[in-house]
């Protein structure tokens, strides 16, 4: 399953995220720190997303509510409903 989550409150503005029985195999974020955020993608392809989820949910950036890590876990939750 294929979908892009329109991120809020960073500097990345979409996250377009493929997962296939539970895996993660695409990641690509639009806007933001490019050579973090490809990191970032690099290292959770392959992985379950339970384990993504328990690794990067609640991190933040800076003084915001927030970071492109824990909005990629959002976009994943949206992959369970």
């Amino acid at each position: 399953m294929k979908i892009n989550y329109t991120t809020q409150g960073t500097c990345s503005k979409l996250i377009e995220v493929e997962v296939e029985n539970g895996i993660v195999q695409e990641v690509h974020f639009i806007g933001g720190c490019n050579g973090n955020l490809q990191g970032i993608s690099a290292l959770v392809k392959g992985m379950p997303v339970e384990a993504v989820i328990s690794r990067l949910e609640g991190i933040r950036c800076g003084g915001r509510p927030t970071s492109c890590p824990d909005q990629l876990c959002k976009a994943l939750h949206m992959l369970e409903k």
